[in-house]
Formats: structure tokens, C-alpha cells, sequence
């Protein structure tokens, strides 16, 4: 049986969702700001709710409240955007995770490749 696509989807193997957590919704929103103004992410979403998160640091378990942040950016500025999390970040090891994204709209897809175009000089 032949797949059918619609017409607006695209394919897809540049774009990233990238999964980050910090411990107080300021320190989120001060990462957030920072890497939309310097391209590095195209978008970046709050989730406002706190994450209850468990894991294992130091030999011990440990439990947090965690604001996850979802960026959504290119594979050519993951690294510059990881470096930008890691310098702002309070954690010793800031979760940074990264997901390829494999279809979506066309346009959302334009519009996020041209938003963390680096600008020419």
C-alpha cells in the first residue's frame, strides 16, 4: 500500500527538539531569552507546570520540582545552543537532549530554518 502525505507536510532531517530542564522557572526563562535573541533556537517553550523528576546524582536518589523547556532549532547550531545552555545553566550537568525531528508543517519548517540562520555580515 502507497503512504499518502498531505500536501503541507514536509520531510524533514535538519530540524531538532531539544529537551531541557532547570530547577526555577526565572533560570528557564532567562535561558529561553537568551537563545531565541542569539538564534540559537528558533522557539522555546515553558512548560509552566513544574515536573516532578527522580534520578540518581552523587549515589544517592534525589527528587526535584524541574521546568522543562522544548527548543526547537537546527542540527548545524546544536552545538553553539548546548554551549549557550551549559554557560547559563546552574546545573553541574544540565540535561540536554536532542531529537530529530522527522516531518512537519512546510512553512513551520521554512520559518524555523531562517530563525536560526546565522545573519550575514
Amino acid at each position: 500500500m502507497k503512504r499518502v502525505r498531505r500536501a503541507d507536510m514536509k520531510r524533514d532531517n535538519q530540524g531538532r527538539i531539544v529537551l531541557v530542564t532547570c530547577s526555577t522557572l526565572m533560570e528557564a526563562r532567562r535561558i529561553a531569552r537568551t537563545v531565541v535573541s542569539k538564534r540559537l533556537a528558533a522557539c522555546v517553550n515553558i512548560i509552566l507546570s513544574p515536573a516532578e523528576s527522580f534520578y540518581t546524582w552523587n549515589g544517592k536518589l534525589e527528587r526535584a520540582r524541574e521546568y522543562l523547556l522544548v527548543m526547537k532549532t537546527a542540527a548545524k547550531r546544536l552545538s553553539e545552543l548546548e554551549r549557550e545552555v551549559k554557560r547559563l545553566h546552574s546545573y553541574d550537568v544540565p540535561e540536554f537532549i536532542a531529537l530529530k525531528l522527522t516531518e512537519g508543517s512546510a512553512s513551520y519548517l521554512e520559518w524555523l530554518s531562517s530563525s536560526v540562520a546565522k545573519p550575514r555580515k
